[in-house]
């Protein structure tokens, strides 16, 4: 791939952090749509390690199709009762037999999302509170067939038309969500749920934090325990935004209560996906762990898709570490916008755009910039082929940030 596919400009406009309102989500580990991330991401992974040990290379799949549909529950002080359990419905494709060996794909999915639901949310009960079922078939033969071309020595080829896009830096409310939601799972309250919502508003100057905290009923005996558990939640996730952002930030935790009448957000399991929302894949944060409005955004899910020619999901994850790059890089760069777009069938190294935005310092460098820029979109694009090795080490959906 030539350098002269790689376009490099001026990014133009108001930097985010400079906009009159700016707003930042992050749906945490117990969110009923990073559950569903989180176990698409573990199937894969899980998948892609057995083909790896099996057959010396990862065989096609895509597990990116993930449904979560909440239980019943009756939480209470002290303690309640699920009645119901979660239902956690997997679909995709992934090979299940090759040369002659059979691959346990239901097995594998099927324990890989128990395993991850076991080592994350500590008040579930996985035996109990949780049934997993896997609805994934072999793929369709054009694309298995187009997986396989890169066994026989060819390059690694894009499965899908698709785009990633990325961003760096990030601004100090979008650092704030993160280190807030960070912070509130972190301090080992075992009376927090892991289901912890943080959206973040930044109107002129003021910043304001409203949080959604599931916290777990059986470790709060009365109402006024659990009115000192959400003040010291309000008090950590204070601390913690002001740290993010050098100034004080407003901050709510579960403004929907109304404890005159004893209506408060307690759970039994940690997580609202027990009986008051659904979740779905793709649904929830982007790679770089946040939903940012303000920024370029692609609707394609990361989770669960191969790690090998998935553009979808390596795209995102290479733009976001390129965008990291130019701006860790490149003195005077002071912010980095990176847009890939894939072919279908094309090498995964070779986007058909490669549009790379740069916000400098003094224009008049821009000009002198560019070749850098492109010498490093050029080794990062290089690196395509080989950014799978990373991605098995890791569960994309239960990372705080990109930057490795």
């Amino acid at each position: 791939m030539g350098a002269a596919r790689i376009r490099v400009g001026l990014l133009d406009g108001t930097p985010t952090a400079s906009l009159p309102v700016e707003v930042v989500e992050r749906k945490g580990l117990g969110h009923p749509d990073t559950i569903c991330d989180a176990v698409a991401e573990e199937a894969s992974l899980a998948l892609s390690r057995f083909y790896l040990e099996r057959f010396g290379f990862v065989l096609h799949h895509n597990v990116d199709k993930v449904l979560l549909r909440g239980g019943a529950a009756r939480p209470r002080l002290g303690g309640g009762v699920v009645d119901a359990p979660i239902d956690i419905y997997i679909a995709g494709r992934a090979t299940h037999a090759y040369r002659g060996v059979d691959v346990p794909v239901e097995s594998l999915v099927v324990e890989s999302a128990r395993g991850w639901l076991a080592g994350h949310l500590r008040a579930l009960d996985v035996t109990r509170d949780v049934r997993v079922r896997c609805l994934v078939r072999p793929g369709s033969r054009d694309l298995v067939e187009l997986f396989e071309r890169q066994r026989q020595g060819a390059p690694k080829l894009a499965n899908d038309t698709s785009l990633g896009v990325g961003f760096a830096p990030l601004t100090p409310l979008e650092r704030a969500v993160l280190a807030t939601e960070r912070a509130l799972q972190e301090t080992g309250a075992p009376e927090r749920g892991e289901d912890v919502k943080v959206m973040g508003v930044r109107d002129g100057g003021q910043a304001t934090l409203t949080v959604a905290c599931a916290f777990v009923d059986r470790h709060l005996a009365t109402l006024g325990a659990y009115l000192q558990a959400r003040g010291a939640a309000a008090a950590t996730a204070r601390d913690a935004a002001r740290a993010a952002l050098g100034s004080e930030a407003a901050v709510e935790v579960n403004t929907a209560d109304d404890p005159a009448i004893g209506s408060v957000y307690l759970t039994v399991t940690g997580t609202s996906a027990e009986a008051g929302d659904d979740g779905q894949t793709g649904r929830g944060n982007r790679v770089n762990g946040l939903i940012t409005p303000a920024r370029p955004m692609s609707l394609e899910s990361v989770a669960g898709k191969n790690p090998i020619t998935h553009v979808g999901k390596l795209y995102n994850v290479a733009a976001t570490r390129l965008a990291e790059a130019l701006v860790a890089e490149l003195e005077d760069v002071r912010e980095a916008h990176v847009q890939l777009v894939s072919r279908i069938g094309s090498p995964i190294e070779e986007p058909q755009v490669t549009d790379v935005r740069l916000r400098v310092e003094t224009p008049a460098r821009a000009a002198e910039l560019a070749p850098r820029a492109r010498d490093i979109a050029q080794a990062h694009l290089e690196g395509m082929g080989s950014l799978w090795e990373d991605l098995l080490t890791r569960n994309l959906a239960t990372r705080h940030a990109t930057s490795t």
